[in-house]
């Protein structure tokens, strides 16, 4: 398949798709560098985006193309997670108003829901109403945004896209003469495009041949084509009317590691570079500046110290915890300051509670007042949080399961693996929600690998305590 790749981790992907026997095409510059290598500015079946908060990637375009580099990346590692998208970008839905806000509505797609910014829909917007609109910006299942919407539809396909009421073709460049060229050359393709759409190029077209231009041309009309015999019919309940194809792809930090040892295979790779990335968008001039200078060869260890001291956290911060889900939900257990960090990636968080109910599987009461001390530690598969009450009595202990944690500036991150051990105020020891994990691999979310790793944790804890 031919494979398009942006964001930070697209050196070790380019690797890893190249190693699979892909195409990589439309490299951008700083890739052909590290390669050595021409790659083609072909139309991708796939593309691989880097999420906005760095966390993963998400995938979009041809259906099976879509799901091999799904697998592909799912195993990359055993923290490495991946869902459907049931909201790809370029997908079209009939949808109908269920709530309408200040800058936009909330549009009910069947399937889920997705946010329709006024500016981006052609008439007045009520609540009610019934609406024909296609996904614009698509946004992974731990994001609590909604996919961004719009009433006008365009048809894709990687070099071109088509644009319904244009008439002149335009080309998205900032080289004019390429881009007067490319205009020119499009008669000589003798584009077979809809009646009523317009040719809109992407800048890479400027350095794709006839051939690619060709398919990508046929490619976008052929989903134009689709689009108008959906648009031809009224609209109904809310449902998807034109599929597209996504997934999303989370990286744990043993993920985010192999993704280092591939990329070092190209280029000098400091220890710990994707998790450093990851952390902060101001890391990554830091992480490239110091890989031009030094070396690091024979690898080393992820220098949290150091990364933590320019970035984050430390003593005196409030971070959040956030706690994924294996169905790619994100949970934040609230937030809380950090009272202890050493170099060795330990960070201390102290919360203090509400009163009300109690604590999971301890049973114990919660009261206001109550203190929870929760020692994470970087990398580890679980971490332990004990409850004190307002007079330092201990009201038990709570250990969690997890992908290996990660500290960055401004949020603990890992994801749950449901089963937890718990050491209850007179001692006893229990383990809890096996069921829960089980479910989970039935279900597809957790391999059978990242489970019997769990279950084997699990056991360490329950004999330590």
């Amino acid at each position: 398949m031919k494979v398009r790749v942006r964001g930070i981790y697209t050196t070790a992907l380019t690797r890893l798709f190249l190693d699979a026997g892909d195409d990589v095409v439309q490299a951008s510059p700083p890739i052909r560098r590290r390669f050595d290598a021409e790659f083609d500015a072909e139309t991708h079946d796939v593309a691989v985006e880097t999420t906005d908060d760095r966390q993963g990637v998400g995938l979009t375009s041809d259906e099976a193309a879509v799901d091999r580099a799904r697998e592909r990346l799912r195993a990359v590692g055993i923290d490495a997670f991946a869902w459907a998208d049931p909201a790809p970008e370029g997908a079209v839905f009939d949808g109908r108003v269920i709530e309408t806000l200040g800058g936009g509505a909330v549009v009910d797609l069947g399937a889920t829901e997705g946010y329709l910014p006024y500016r981006n829909a052609a008439d007045h917007v009520e609540t009610g109403d019934a609406l024909r609109v296609q996904v614009t910006a698509s946004t992974p299942p731990w994001d609590d945004d909604r996919p961004q919407l719009g009433t006008e539809v365009r048809a894709h396909d990687g070099l071109v896209t088509l644009v319904p009421g244009q008439e002149e073709i335009t080309v998205a460049t900032h080289d004019d003469a390429a881009g007067r060229e490319l205009a020119g050359m499009t008669d000589l393709l003798d584009p077979d495009v809809p009646e009523g759409w317009g040719i809109r190029w992407r800048h890479s077209a400027t350095e794709a041949d006839m051939s690619a231009l060709r398919e990508a041309l046929d490619g976008a009309s052929a989903r134009a084509r689709e689009m108008d015999a959906a648009l031809s019919e009224p609209i109904g309940d809310p449902g998807i009317v034109v599929p597209a194809a996504g997934a999303w792809i989370w990286f744990g930090r043993e993920s985010r590691f192999a993704l280092d040892a591939l990329r070092r295979e190209v280029s000098t790779t400091m220890p710990g570079h994707h998790r450093t990335k990851a952390a902060a968008n101001a890391a990554s001039s830091g992480v490239d500046l110091a890989e031009a200078l030094c070396s690091f060869e024979g690898g080393g260890e992820f220098p949290f110290g150091v990364v933590a001291d320019q970035f984050g956290p430390v003593e005196g911060d409030t971070v959040r915890i956030g706690h994924g889900k294996p169905n790619g939900r994100l949970i934040t257990l609230g937030s809380g300051e950090v009272v202890e960090r050493d170099d060795e990636g330990t960070v201390a968080v102290e919360r203090t509670m509400s009163g009300g109910g109690r604590y999971d599987a301890l049973g114990t009461k919660r009261e206001a007042g109550d203190t929870a001390l929760t020692k994470f530690r970087e990398g580890r598969w679980w971490y332990p949080t004990v409850y004190r009450g307002a007079d330092g009595e201990r009201k038990g202990t709570y250990v969690n399961i997890c992908t290996p944690v990660e500290c960055f500036p401004d949020e603990i991150r890992y994801v749950d693996l449901h089963v937890d051990v718990v050491k209850h105020p007179d001692g006893r020891v229990e383990r809890v929600d096996d069921d829960e994990l089980d479910a989970a691999v039935d279900a597809g979310h957790v391999s059978e690998q990242l489970a019997e790793k769990t279950r084997q944790v699990a056991s360490s804890l329950e004999r330590a305590l």
